[in-house]
């Protein structure tokens, strides 16, 4: 008997722990619920509203990452490369980079392992080594067109002004392809797959904000390709990618929503149409910053757990760097943005000379935008740390670079050679 009513027991009381865990579930959805309707409603006094509540549920866990950061140490006698070294730009590598090219139009998207920011920064970074005119300036001019019109047919392919991801199937490619095959797999079974796929490509993410992603990337890339070689069809390509994510609504992803930022303040810098600008704006404003912590520990951290990772961190600051690099100084939104990178800055600067890199490539891309794009701003420089970050993340990528390898991706390794060739002597 006894046993029967202990074992009666532990049923009740794992039923009321399943049902506290459902309870718990369905509370901490209600917020993001709200959160997504303010977004998709354009209203900051709601979306404020309903990040107040998030962060309240999150209590001390706010602004910690999901996946622990690890970091890289930064080597103590390290040095950058130096001019000579980095002027070889990227011709050791031309060799290598037959292999590793796979876009080819004409493939097959379903069986893609890789998605279409690859290829855009491949492009970005051969467009920087040509533009820096460093060794083999004019293979890496020709390899950075290649790869904008093979995004170019991708993105005709999709027909719908987005870069595309491939419709593949088949648990490769990693998360990003893992979750697409889920919304796949989703539309399918509801007899609506027409109504996200053309010709093997993955045309419309029903408002879920992923396609921002690649089209962001893909976006800059092809801009970036214009203003080196002049050529229309990479600017009608990329205004395309930046009329597609001007006309989507915020998501409550901070960083999917930063990707358009990145994209409509590029756009402006290019076109100087307003209408990208006034966008631009008001994608930062209410669908980037309200997710950024003002105070306690972690100030300057987005407080989700996943854009707090720092990979995002340094992508939703290199989106508001672009912003306001391109924004007039007398616009008075310009204040409370620079407020709002100086706080994200700092918060994930002081890792590189006190604990070491948490993240390279975006960390890089963005701290060498803010070290440019704000020059004339050397309080601000100092105030966010960024000198002292880059100096850091420097050395490690310099020597990661001499033990034998390409520490950084094609477009951050490609900004960063440019970057030093340009640098005054003291760094070189």
């Amino acid at each position: 008997m006894n046993v029967r009513l202990a074992f009666l027991f532990g049923c009740r009381v794992l039923l009321a722990l399943l049902g506290l865990g459902l309870s718990l579930a369905i509370a901490a959805a209600q917020p993001n619920r709200e959160l997504s309707a303010a977004l998709a409603k354009e209203n900051l006094a709601a979306v404020r509203a309903a990040v107040s509540v998030i962060r309240h549920a999150l209590g001390s866990k706010a602004g910690e990452p999901e996946v622990a950061d690890t970091y890289l140490p930064i080597p103590k006698a390290g040095r950058w490369l130096t001019a000579t070294e980095a002027r070889a730009g990227f011709k050791p590598e031309f060799g290598r980079f037959e292999k590793l090219i796979w876009w080819r139009v004409g493939l097959d998207p379903t069986t893609l392992t890789q998605a279409l920011r690859a290829p855009a920064s491949f492009a970005a970074g051969n467009v920087a080594v040509a533009r820096a005119k460093l060794a083999g300036a004019d293979q890496s001019r020709a390899y950075a067109v290649a790869a904008g019109d093979f995004l170019l047919w991708a993105q005709a392919q999709g027909g719908r002004g987005v870069y595309p991801f491939p419709a593949a199937r088949g648990g490769k490619g990693g998360k990003p392809f893992a979750v697409a095959e889920r919304f796949l797999a989703k539309a399918e079974t509801e007899g609506r797959l027409d109504q996200y796929v053309q010709h093997g490509w993955v045309i419309n993410d029903a408002n879920d904000g992923g396609l921002q992603f690649d089209n962001g990337e893909c976006g800059v890339a092809m801009f970036e390709l214009f203003e080196l070689t002049r050529e229309s069809k990479y600017l009608a390509s990329a205004r395309q990618a930046a009329d597609w994510a001007l006309a989507r609504p915020l998501v409550a992803n901070w960083n999917y929503n930063s990707f358009s930022v990145y994209l409509l303040a590029k756009a402006y810098q290019v076109t100087a149409e307003e209408r990208y600008l006034m966008a631009a704006k008001t994608k930062a404003i209410i669908g980037v910053m309200p997710g950024q912590l003002t105070d306690g520990p972690r100030a300057g951290r987005w407080l989700d757990p996943h854009n707090a990772r720092p990979a995002y961190h340094y992508i939703m600051l290199r989106g508001l760097a672009q912003l306001a690099a391109v924004m007039p100084k007398s616009d008075p939104a310009r204040g409370e943005i620079m407020r709002a990178m100086q706080s994200g800055l700092r918060a994930r600067n002081e890792d590189y000379f006190n604990q070491g890199a948490a993240n390279k490539d975006k960390a890089m891309e963005t701290l060498l935008l803010v070290n440019r794009a704000f020059a004339d701003e050397s309080e601000f420089l100092r105030a966010a740390l960024v000198p002292a970050a880059l100096e850091a993340l420097g050395k490690l990528v310099s020597e990661q670079s001499r033990a034998g390898g390409q520490p950084l991706g094609f477009r951050e390794w490609g900004l960063f050679l440019e970057e030093v060739t340009r640098q005054s002597p003291t760094n070189l």
